[in-house]
């Protein structure tokens, strides 16, 4: 066996999921692979994702599963080609793993766990001879390229590499790691990079006192969503959200978190129309609501119709006085009730982030065209995509290519490697 020593160093900055991808497919060649986190330990945030169980993937059809990425979908589709679900859950079955998919058709662990998963990874790693530094803070080149500039739990180090990958994530999060920190020194080199953004976030809306006070942290279940987008196309999701202090959030609203947050950059706010009883037509609705009340309260009247708690309270919020009386305006302010959204709420709040380093800045392996033998992966590129498992298929996929990539250009500086397999 090589000693570690005389072998060419591959550093990798960041142990997320893109970052320990990247340590798995090198640690099949003859390299030293060196993984640094500024963190205590690594997959912090992979941890924090797999509370409340670990969606690892999607298992719908290939087109449907491409198009989650939205304007990035050309970007990313050849990645997630080469290491597609299938390919990710036969992985994980090598790594004692096996999968499920759930009723929405997401994929889990059997045991809807994150821990395991990692514990087994990182062992497997360990094994394979890559060496893990903690609490290793990279700050900076020292010059462009490989020279690498750390505060380390013994101060300040500079490590030189034949190659390196940054995976050092978005900006959500950031107690677990994912600062952004890295976009100063990256763009001082001229790197471009686009301004990070909250995705899969919650917005603000203008709630009144008494609103909030009551229906904060109450679930808005089986409703409708219609946006019309920046580009005149009418979006239309279904599912569940969640009334906050400050407006609203949840996997109905994070699954249009990007529309949202392009309608209020462009015009200031967005509008959403929220259907509260999707499985009813308006004249269903105008047929029971023109029925002679008697001395029948509209909270009864509500409650008869399937609205009452939160979503009666959202009706009383939204639709003006002069409508509650009038059973036709009623009936359509149910079907399309408008909720205006103001902002989105702060990138630390966000479950992901867009922006990112630009794809034109890269090459088809992540390699920065500007910085030879220098590769990005991860949240740290210009993506974005709804919650469901396709973050951490993204992650997965670039990490790969970011490892392989890294190990072909150094079968083109070094005559006595060999590239790698196809």
């Amino acid at each position: 066996m090589t000693p570690s020593s005389t072998l060419p160093r591959i550093a990798i900055i960041g142990g997320g999921p893109a970052g320990l991808m990247a340590a798995e497919f090198l640690s099949r060649y003859p390299v030293r692979v060196d993984v640094y986190d500024s963190m205590p330990s690594v997959g912090r945030k992979f941890l924090m994702a797999g509370k409340g169980g670990m969606n690892i993937t999607h298992a719908e059809p290939f087109p449907a599963f491409v198009s989650r990425y939205g304007e990035h979908q050309a970007e990313v589709a050849p990645l997630l080609e080469a290491f597609p679900p299938t390919a990710l859950r036969a992985w994980l079955s090598e790594l004692g793993i096996e999968t499920f998919v759930g009723s929405s058709g997401r994929v889990f662990p059997t045991d809807m766990k994150a821990a395991p998963l990692l514990r087994s990874w990182l062992r497997r790693l360990r094994e394979a001879g890559v060496v893990f530094h903690t609490r290793w803070l990279w700050t900076g080149w020292q010059t462009p390229g490989q020279s690498l500039v750390f505060q380390s739990p013994q101060g300040g180090q500079v490590i030189h590499a034949e190659a390196v990958i940054f995976a050092l994530g978005g900006g959500s999060w950031p107690q677990l790691g994912s600062t952004g920190q890295w976009q100063e020194p990256f763009r001082a080199q001229g790197i471009a990079v686009q301004l990070l953004q909250p995705a899969n976030c919650g917005f603000t809306a203008a709630w009144s006192d008494h609103f909030k006070s009551r229906y904060a942290g109450q679930p808005l279940k089986t409703l409708t969503l219609r946006l019309t987008d920046s580009h005149a196309q009418t979006l239309k999701q279904q599912g569940e959200c969640v009334i906050t202090e400050t407006g609203i959030e949840g996997g109905l609203i994070y699954s249009l978190s990007a529309a949202i947050r392009n309608c209020i950059s462009q015009t200031g706010q967005a509008v959403v129309y929220v259907d509260l009883l999707p499985d009813k037509d308006v004249a269903w609705l105008h047929q029971r609501l023109a029925q002679p009340r008697g001395k029948t309260s509209l909270a009864n009247v509500l409650r008869k119709l399937g609205l009452d708690g939160v979503k009666a309270g959202l009706v009383r919020e939204l639709v003006p006085a002069a409508d509650i009386h009038d059973a036709q305006r009623l009936a359509q302010a149910i079907k399309a009730l408008p909720l205006t959204l103001l902002a989105a709420r702060p990138l630390a709040e966000a479950i992901s982030s867009a922006g990112g380093v630009d794809f034109a800045g890269l090459n088809e392996d992540l390699m920065l065209k500007s910085l030879p033998g220098v590769f990005c992966a991860g949240e740290m590129l210009d993506w974005e995509a709804p919650t469901g498992g396709y973050l951490l298929s993204a992650c997965f996929a670039t990490g790969r290519q970011a490892g392989l990539g890294a190990w072909a250009w150094l079968a083109d500086q070094t005559a006595t490697v060999e590239p790698p397999p196809v």
